[in-house]
């Protein structure tokens, strides 16, 4: 299994974006976590296509793009166009064509496709589209806001992902956002999980010595 980085850009100096995104891939993550909030589906609003667009100018690291935005669908040639390499969007907010044809609509244009749900929402509701995705994103927090502690009911929903895709051989990644630490991230690497996304444990400090302190862990523990 191949373990990636996505450090959350939601959490850097925006001052100084362009370098910290230059950072991060130098020290080895793999990703860009690229969290998009309209504002309605969550209370925040954070950034969009304009600032996605500048983004892929800069770096040929992998743009996960996070879309905590309702009826996403309609944004998804947009996002493709501004440069995504994946688009995830949440199972409770596609209201518009529904959530098997926004996937389908985001492979269509060629990018890997991810579904996510809340914490309240049980595992279940994803079901009918694990065959369909690329990636299951976990939502450790409630999605909207930066900087929250990872809910211990996390761990439950991961055990029930881990079974759903070992009784039916799905291939997806399995990535969590929401306060993951140095603390707690070996026991989210030994619940399954291998896309990890970290914001401030990345950005405040170090960030070298802290992505290199996150890929020791992860080494350790798998």
């Amino acid at each position: 299994m191949e373990y990636k980085l996505a450090p959350s850009i939601l959490a850097a100096d925006f001052m100084r974006l362009g370098e910290q995104i230059d950072a991060i891939g130098k020290a080895g993550a793999q990703y860009v976590h690229y969290d998009v909030m309209d504002g309605i589906y969550v209370p925040s609003i954070s950034f969009g296509l304009p600032v996605l667009k500048s983004v892929r100018k800069g770096t040929d690291l992998f743009l996960d793009c996070h879309l905590m935005i309702m009826d996403p669908d309609r944004y998804i040639d947009e996002f493709a166009e501004c440069g995504a390499d994946s688009i995830t969007v949440h199972v409770e907010a596609c209201h518009d064509v529904g959530v098997a044809e926004t996937l389908r609509h985001i492979r269509r244009r060629g990018l890997k496709c991810g579904l996510t749900l809340n914490p309240r929402t049980p595992i279940g509701a994803l079901a009918p589209y694990l065959g369909m995705v690329d990636m299951v994103l976990v939502m450790s927090v409630e999605p909207g806001f930066g900087g929250q502690k990872l809910l211990e009911s996390t761990y439950g929903k991961l055990a029930e992902l881990l079974e759903l895709k070992k009784q039916n051989g799905y291939d997806f990644d399995i990535e969590v956002d929401g306060g993951v630490t140095k603390e707690n991230l070996a026991s989210l690497v030994r619940a399954g999980v291998n896309v990890i996304v970290s914001g401030s444990s990345i950005f405040k400090g170090d960030i070298e010595a802290n992505v290199k302190d996150f890929f020791d862990i992860i080494a350790q523990n798998t």
